[in-house]
């Protein structure tokens, strides 16, 4: 009796959870899910059971329902590193108290849709890479007394909106690119009735009440004016970094103000009056002339600012379908920051396919890709990369991400990085190409793993290519902000040129988003080779010290000559480490076709990579550390090979 009572407890238990799972709205499930959708890397699996079907959505890590797990009330999500985007269908979750998604990596715009969250109290957003103007949607959160934004990359003026928020206790909008009259001190960025609202005293709310407001930082923004009375109370340091009117404050230089301050749109220059006895003592075939050049004049300036205004609505927005229905009404509108892609040369594919032999000339490909060679008329010689995705498959979301990666891509300037030199985008035929300087001498990988007699690399020769992505990944690591990785650092991720200088390139970076559309995306595999890595190898490493484990692999494959995974003997880094540390054995990990290299090289090397691979990520050296040590202790000049080797004499040669 007691058993059978049990199992109807745990069964009518289970039926309660299902139901309580029914009863969450499908609108909720359905926004959860679409964010879901838009992050392109979980690296912590933090959404790895946002399933549906085999689990209650209140039971999903990061989410909180009410106690009758009827509605979504709190999504907290901090600190998970999420690459993607916010899904405008949060809108969806009326009964959201908490949007917490602090310290990830989301990027594109602040949808508006957040506005619809009448019930929302927190709203964190601070520590990821968004860009664009804060929408003055937000000033409908009425119920918000938190707002986080600091340190993205969001831009233009605060919206008037914001003075409506009163019951605002905190506010956080340090570290971007905001710019204009900070509110409450009768800037003209607020309309007539908000500026009334301030400078009358009566009925003061939002930033200029100062009995709700208790925190405010508006620090490294492009501010302009003074700081208004009403929020003369907050630190002076929440107006640093800025280009206020203040001395008592550090500031921001006048070089990188010079694009801060707004000219004032009602000032209109003095021109001079002229008397109706004037105008009526000019001819009349001179009035008749000037009436005719007016109208002309006129009509050609309203002519252009139409078009300017049609060519600024598209770069701003670009309406794609988010997935394709047979109705063909299922569109969502992502805003596109025009100036994101303004120094980056775009290229018509007409012109690439001329220079690409028609693209016949094809030198690398994967399921994702295709890479070809060409030289352009009078121009240099390029390797253009091809995504391969179908236009039914690609997403607003994925054009987002295509232009901030171009963007990203360019930034780029180093002697031992990959140039790009600029891409592709067009709609018929549909087309995404990225083109990039080329490197003349293929792969490191070819040059490795070539098989072929005469093809060997010296040992000088390979010191100089590992001092180069040293320096290479120096660069990417610590003199750019923010850092730069790359997505699978192999030797397939190292072009050499005419004289053997490494060039770091990242053609795989493409991989896992475009995995995240419709289709199943093959395994890129090495045409040719003895060994090749598997499907573990090829998660994508987008921190620093992933890349500098990547990094001790890759010199292993350099010094020894052996792939990084081979079926028959397993991982290189296992099948080495009984060398690393072992004086009497470590030349053991050197190529055997080698038959002379430097000891002391070896030893440092040796070092490096024992360095690199420890087991614990926090206590891996950074690239700067590394790339001292081996500046310092390898020898690349030619002195030993020119003693040990009658050969040497002819490379010495041909490199000169």
């Amino acid at each position: 009796m007691k058993l059978y009572t049990s199992f109807l407890f745990l069964a009518l238990v289970s039926m309660l959870s299902f139901v309580a799972s029914v009863m969450v709205p499908k609108n909720e499930v359905l926004a959860l899910k679409t964010f879901k959708e838009a992050v392109y890397e979980d690296p912590h699996m933090v959404l790895s059971n946002w399933n549906t079907l085999d689990s209650d959505l209140c039971d999903w890590n990061g989410v909180s329902c009410t106690a009758t797990r009827d509605h979504v009330i709190k999504l907290n999500l901090s600190g998970a590193s999420l690459r993607g985007f916010l899904a405008p269908e949060f809108g969806k979750i009326t009964y959201l108290q908490e949007l917490i998604l602090h310290g990830n990596s989301l990027i594109g715009v602040i949808p508006k849709e957040l506005g619809m969250l009448k019930s929302l109290k927190v709203l964190d957003l601070g520590m990821n890479q968004l860009t664009g103007p804060i929408p003055p949607e937000i000033g409908n959160l009425t119920q918000v007394m938190k707002i986080n934004l600091q340190s993205n990359g969001l831009t233009g003026r605060l919206p008037p909106e914001l003075g409506k928020l009163k019951y605002l206790q905190e506010l956080r909008l340090d570290r971007n690119k905001l710019q204009g009259s900070l509110p409450g001190g009768g800037s003209s960025n607020f309309s007539s009735n908000m500026h009334g609202m301030y400078a009358s005293g009566v009925n003061l709310t939002g930033f200029c009440r100062s009995s709700q407001l208790k925190v405010a930082d508006f620090s490294c923004n492009f501010f302009v004016g003074s700081i208004p009375k009403c929020l003369a109370y907050l630190p002076r340091s929440s107006f640093q970094g800025n280009c206020l009117h203040i001395k008592d404050i550090k500031q921001r230089t006048s070089v990188q103000c010079a694009g801060a301050s707004v000219v004032n749109p009602k000032y209109q220059p003095a021109t001079k009056h002229v008397t109706k006895h004037q105008e009526a003592s000019k001819p009349a075939w001179l009035l008749a002339l000037e009436i005719v050049t007016g109208t002309m004049v006129g009509s050609l300036f309203i002519i252009a600012i139409l078009t300017a205004i049609q060519r600024c609505n598209n770069k701003s927005s670009i309406i794609i379908p988010w997935k394709k229905s047979a109705s063909g009404k299922d569109y969502m509108a992502v805003h596109i920051d025009s100036e994101m892609l303004k120094d980056v040369m775009r290229y018509n594919r007409q012109d690439l396919e001329v220079a690409c032999e028609d693209f016949s000339n094809i030198i690398g490909s994967s399921p994702d890709s295709v890479v070809y060679k060409g030289t352009m008329k009078g121009g240099p010689e390029i390797a253009v990369i091809s995504l391969c995705i179908r236009e039914d498959n690609w997403t607003g979301y994925l054009e987002l991400y295509f232009q901030r990666e171009v963007a990203d891509l360019a930034r780029l300037n180093h002697d031992n990085t990959g140039k790009l030199l600029g891409y592709c985008r067009e709609s018929n035929p549909f087309t995404r190409m990225l083109v990039f300087e080329y490197a003349s001498n293929g792969t490191l990988y070819e040059h490795l793993h070539c098989y072929e007699e005469g093809c060997q690399l010296s040992w000088t020769r390979r010191m100089k290519i590992i001092i180069g992505i040293a320096r290479g990944l120096k660069y990417l690591h610590t003199e750019i902000e923010p850092p730069f990785t790359i997505s699978e650092l192999n030797s397939n991720a190292v072009y050499l040129t005419e004289d053997f200088s490494p060039k770091l390139v990242d053609f795989e970076s493409w991989k896992t988003i475009l995995e995240r559309s419709e289709r199943n995306s093959g395994n890129v595999s090495s045409q040719g080779a003895v060994c090749v890595l598997p499907n573990t190898l090829e998660a994508r490493r987008l921190d620093t010290k992933g890349n500098i484990y990547a990094f001790a692999v890759l010199l292993l494959e350099i010094i020894s000559g052996r792939p990084p995974y081979c079926k028959d003997k397993g991982y290189l880094v296992d099948w080495a480490r009984d060398y690393l540390e072992m004086p009497e054995v470590m030349s053991y990990v050197v190529d055997p076709e080698l038959k002379h290299f430097r000891y002391e090289d070896l030893k440092a090397i040796c070092e490096v990579i024992t360095l690199c691979i420890s087991p614990d990520p926090s206590v891996r050296p950074s690239m700067r550390e590394l790339c001292t040590i081996l500046e310092s202790r390898i020898d690349t000049t030619i002195n030993l090979e020119l003693k040990a080797s009658s050969l040497a004499w002819a490379e010495l040669a041909l490199s000169s």
